[in-house]
């Protein structure tokens, strides 16, 4: 199995495109290898269908150029720092070895979003131990860092996505069960969710001087070169 650069995990398809969309273009038009990890089937989603909601994420890593795209099956709104489920992140993440780590921001206002970092946490740190699981060969995360989808933060640094912004939206268009209402119901995905989100990237774009810009969070400092803050 290939090893990624990148593994980025999200509790349901469009997570990760929600947050860092622009950011995996960004990577894998340079040559690196991401990965996408759901952690549930978005069963419980109020629109579409398990069947339909994996046809899109499919097609959403594709548009992204992700080297790869996995589903651990963890009950959707079911997400809990249990040791079952961090054993099956901990294993992908062994398998694949990382150098860096995705996951959602804390603070949101779906639960399973939180609760998705949390089990991630654990994970990565598991990972590292020799002794935890031991017949899979211990690995360490190098860092994680952490996307916004619902909520705004003041991030820890931003990536300019200007040139992937088309992309992105490419990438969130694929879930038309998720954010078209069609024959479903309405949600707060089907109310103009992509623009809002389009808004706030340009928002942190203006921020940092171009035109859109998407915004993580590190619970670390970061250690700059000086010849990155002249």
């Amino acid at each position: 199995m290939k090893e990624l650069d990148v593994l980025a995990f999200g509790a349901h398809a469009d997570d990760v495109e929600i947050g860092m969309a622009g950011t995996i273009a960004k990577l894998t038009k340079q040559g690196y290898r991401v990965g996408i990890c759901d952690l549930t089937e978005a069963e419980l989603s109020s629109n579409g269908t398990v069947s339909l909601r994996k046809e899109e994420a499919a097609e959403a890593a594709s548009i992204l150029g992700a080297a790869v795209r996995l589903n651990l099956g963890i009950p959707d709104r079911g997400l809990r720092v249990e040791e079952a489920y961090i054993q099956r992140i901990t294993e992908a993440i062994r398998a694949y070895r990382p150098k860096l780590v995705f996951a959602p921001y804390y603070e949101d206002r779906h639960p399973d979003h939180g609760q998705c970092a949390r089990l991630v946490d654990e994970a990565v740190f598991s990972a590292g131990i020799r002794k935890y699981m031991p017949h899979l060969e211990a690995h360490r995360v190098g860092r994680t860092y952490y996307y916004m989808i619902n909520d705004f933060h003041r991030p820890s640094f931003c990536i300019d996505t200007s040139a992937e912004m088309e992309t992105k939206i490419a990438s969130l268009q694929a879930y038309r069960s998720q954010f078209t209402k069609g024959d479903g119901v309405s949600t707060p995905l089907t109310e103009g969710y992509v623009e809002a989100v389009t808004a706030r990237e340009k928002l942190l774009g203006k921020e940092m001087g171009t035109m859109y810009a998407e915004g993580f969070l590190s619970k670390k400092p970061l250690l700059l070169d000086i010849g990155g803050i002249l």
